[in-house]
């Protein structure tokens, strides 16, 4: 198979970005599996306008406004009434990758407990890595929003949790 200009810088960029595009789906709120389908299906039509995005001033905010769209689209669909009752508790020993996973895991529950607007400005912002401004442009509203959003919603966190299970105090 012969690859193309377009097909080639598509191909790179979309290896870079899945990784911290699945990362992101996953802190929105998504199970693992749930967040690799909203990567690709983000990707997918990235590729359908490729041009377009690869023109565009910061192409991962036209990516990640993809995403975010595809998200509230597939949120007001489905039904998501069922929710597990039980979970692993795993008590780091030592060993990074555990503490690392039980970490990950206050982080996604304790974004869960805010509202969706301030869930999205804090992924789009701190785990995306955007601008303000490019964070206001996939969201579709002002920067000062944007501010507004992330001040209340690092203001909503309840940071003992987290300082738990990093090993900080609280």
């Amino acid at each position: 198979m012969v690859m193309d200009d377009r097909t080639a810088d598509f191909t790179a960029y979309a290896s870079g970005r899945w990784a911290s595009l699945v990362r992101s789906a996953v802190m929105l709120g998504c199970s693992q599996p749930d967040a690799e389908d909203l990567a690709q299906t983000a990707l997918v039509k990235a590729w359908t306008h490729w041009p377009k995005v690869r023109q565009a001033a910061e192409p991962d905010a036209y990516v990640y406004r993809i995403m975010v769209n595809a998200l509230s689209t597939s949120r007001r669909r489905r039904w998501h009434g069922e929710r597990p009752t039980e979970r692993l508790d795993v008590e780091p020993d030592g060993d990074d990758q555990e503490a690392g996973i039980v970490l990950r895991h206050a982080v996604v529950d304790a974004l869960r407990a805010l509202s969706p607007d301030q869930r999205q400005v804090l992924v789009l912002r701190f785990v995306a890595d955007l601008s303000e401004r490019a964070t206001a442009e996939v969201l579709g509203v002002a920067v000062g929003t944007v501010k507004s959003r992330t001040s209340r919603a690092l203001a909503a966190l309840d940071p003992a949790p987290l300082a738990d299970h990093a090993g900080g105090e609280s």
